[in-house]
């Protein structure tokens, strides 16, 4: 999506709340490399470059960074589904089958229903091993995948919101660039992506972790970036078990950040001799603790690759 910095004045221009933060011309995923192709107005193909940046304690991808690759390519056949309406991240699920630890990291989004209230979109996500042509992942993809990795798969549902809920909006339009490869340059982002969002730890044993709303981690309606707080949540769940690298996750949003810190807590709901399972709770700290979302995260023993 733009990373744009929309100033003040602009916003009564291209939508927007009265106090809302804005994206800055930086954002925690500006150095994800991202290159996506639109071989239809249904279909996305998203390339992540894995960087060490990117990778988990146990040196693979880490799941905040596949969750917000996979917000990021279901959203191109979303919003065209969805025109003229805009879209929010309502649920995102991701179910891993293999880790990716050489990349780069892809992700195949193909629209699954359109409503009056909702789109859904499914979302393949592999480890490119090695090649780095778009166009041919694309083909490797329709070929049964030859030469890569099944990494796992993707639910999302999309809510259908007002277009004027998002700032520039009119400034992007991917029902434009179906056929293009869109590459856009990466912007060094110092730290890891745990690192980077600048999350306070304030009690680990209980998941206890907060995350600002700052333009570097917001999104074009205001609110904190749905693959920010995926990352968050991961986080919490890691901190609760350590040694542990998070595999799957599940996303219910249910609210946006309008103050902040964005706040979670977790509470373990299995532990097994190869995985646990937490459910962490994300709230609004700056609103009463207003419930944001209810996340469900898998972990596995971590082994290096």
């Amino acid at each position: 999506m733009s990373e744009n910095l929309i100033s003040t004045s602009q916003r009564a221009q291209v939508g927007g709340r009265p106090g809302m933060v804005l994206p800055g011309p930086v954002s925690f995923a500006s150095d994800f490399g991202l290159t996506s192709y639109q071989p239809s107005p249904q279909r996305s193909v998203v390339r992540a470059t894995l960087t060490d940046k990117l990778r988990d304690a146990g040196g693979a991808a880490g799941t905040g960074v596949l969750m917000t690759v996979v917000d990021i390519v279901a959203s191109d056949p979303a919003l065209i589904a969805a025109s003229p309406d805009w879209t929010a991240t309502q649920d995102l699920s991701l179910y891993a089958a293999d880790p990716i630890t050489r990349g780069p990291i892809v992700a195949d989004a193909g629209l699954v229903r359109a409503g009056k209230k909702v789109v859904v979109i499914a979302v393949d996500v592999y480890d490119g091993c090695g090649v780095t042509d778009l166009r041919q992942l694309v083909d490797d993809i329709d070929r049964g995948a030859q030469g890569l990795t099944r990494a796992g798969s993707a639910l999302v549902v999309f809510a259908r919101i007002p277009r004027a809920a998002a700032v520039d909006a009119d400034m992007y339009a991917p029902a434009k660039t179906v056929g293009t490869v869109r590459e856009r340059t990466p912007i060094p982002v110092d730290g890891t992506v745990y690192s980077r969002l600048g999350m306070r730890v304030i009690d680990p044993g209980a998941g206890v972790l907060e995350l600002d709303l700052t333009p570097f981690v917001v999104n074009q309606i205001g609110t904190i970036q749905g693959g920010a707080l995926a990352v968050l949540a991961e986080s919490a769940a890691c901190a609760m078990r350590p040694g542990m690298v998070a595999c799957d996750m599940q996303i219910h949003y249910l609210s946006q950040v309008r103050v902040g810190p964005a706040r979670a807590s977790g509470v373990v709901v299995r532990d097994a001799g190869d995985h646990s399972v937490v459910d962490v709770r994300l709230v609004d700290a700056g609103t009463d603790d207003s419930v944001l979302a209810l996340t469900t995260v898998t972990l596995r023993q971590q082994s290096r690759a």
